[in-house]
């Protein structure tokens, strides 16, 4: 058995489409192969798909508050009493052009939007996947959303992210993230000021600072708001997504594992969603395929079995992020992969 696991090429494959073009390039040399296809997310684009696809449930649409506080469909993930958020749904940096990115308006409201009507809704766990985020408000967005008749004494939140960053400082939220969302130097600095006064009235206010921990930067300090006023547990969404499909379990019957991102390099080694793949394949060869791949002997060293790049030299990022052209590579790419495993790892 094949296990597939690819996450999204940002801006270009989703994780389900990613698996399929590897599905494809594997029958191409086993028609027969039996393949497991598990569309994974690290809390960014895709997760909302992935678990969907894992636990089934209602997708509920709504109206809310996009990051420029524009009226914007986006759907959340009922089942039973637990809700699946993905922050980029509604607060997301694909819903504005480059020209309207700006991270001192962009707001976390709708984001707040969602989960209150997922908890007035009888949700008790609410996942919140922090990724691909346009706000750098350190959440205050998501908490003017909540206030009201929001009840969240008896609902326990888990925020999936892996990101480590504290809420501010050198390696903070404004530092590190705002100037890919459109801040300018200056900017930085303000919205670095703006986060640490916050956490300072808010602790203050509670007697105890979580401001400091990791995940607190988390889309623009959304992952603080969370761990400072709704008591937030935060995971690495591949691994709260691993343990809600029980991969350990299906991993057992597999004899190899391709896994794969938009660009792997020394980050990916640290905690990134290939390197949740192989720690928790039990020994079954991994391999991982990317669309750019820097520090390839560094990668082969933490236990990749194989480490392959999908596009050809010379290739223009334009070109190599056309779908149908990025789909085509993935299954050249694991076909290759697989001839080199077939004869003597796959039974």
């Amino acid at each position: 058995m094949i296990i597939v696991a690819i996450d999204s090429f940002k801006g270009c494959l989703t994780s389900m489409e990613a698996n399929q073009a590897a599905t494809e390039g594997i029958r191409r040399v086993w028609p027969d192969a039996e393949i497991v296809q598990v569309p994974v997310s690290d809390g960014g684009e895709g997760f909302l798909e992935a678990f969907h696809a894992a636990i089934g449930g209602e997708l509920v649409e709504m109206m809310v508050r996009d990051p420029l506080m524009r009226p914007i469909k986006a759907k959340y993930l009922l089942k039973g009493e637990a809700a699946v958020i993905e922050m980029a749904q509604a607060s997301g940096l694909t819903l504005l052009t480059d020209e309207e990115r700006n991270p001192m308006v962009a707001t976390s409201y709708g984001t707040g939007q969602l989960v209150a009507d997922a908890v007035r809704k009888g949700a008790k766990h609410v996942i919140v996947g922090l990724g691909g985020s346009a706000t750098s408000d350190a959440g205050m967005g998501m908490l003017q959303a909540l206030k009201g008749d929001f009840p969240p004494e008896d609902v326990r939140f888990t925020i999936a992210s892996d990101v480590k960053n504290p809420l501010y400082g050198e390696n903070g939220a404004a530092h590190v993230f705002a100037p890919q969302k459109g801040a300018t130097a200056d900017e930085v600095l303000l919205l670095d000021e703006r986060a640490r006064e916050f956490a300072e009235v808010s602790a203050t206010h509670f007697g105890y600072d979580r401001s400091q921990e990791e995940g607190a930067g988390a889309a623009g300090g959304l992952g603080y708001a969370f761990l400072q006023y709704l008591n937030a547990d935060c995971k690495p969404g591949i691994q709260l997504l691993l343990e809600t499909i029980r991969f350990d379990e299906i991993v057992k019957d597999a004899d190899l594992v391709i896994t794969g991102e938009g660009a792997a390099d020394r980050q990916t080694l640290m905690g990134k969603l290939p390197m949740g793949i192989l720690q928790q394949s039990a020994g079954v060869p991994v391999c991982l395929i990317a669309g750019r791949i820097n520090n390839q002997e560094e990668l082969l060293r933490a236990g990749f079995a194989q480490v392959a790049c999908i596009n050809p030299d010379g290739i223009t990022l334009e070109e190599a992020m056309r779908k149908e052209v990025a789909k085509r590579h993935i299954g050249d790419t694991v076909s290759f992969l697989f001839c080199n495993f077939a004869a003597s790892n796959v039974t």
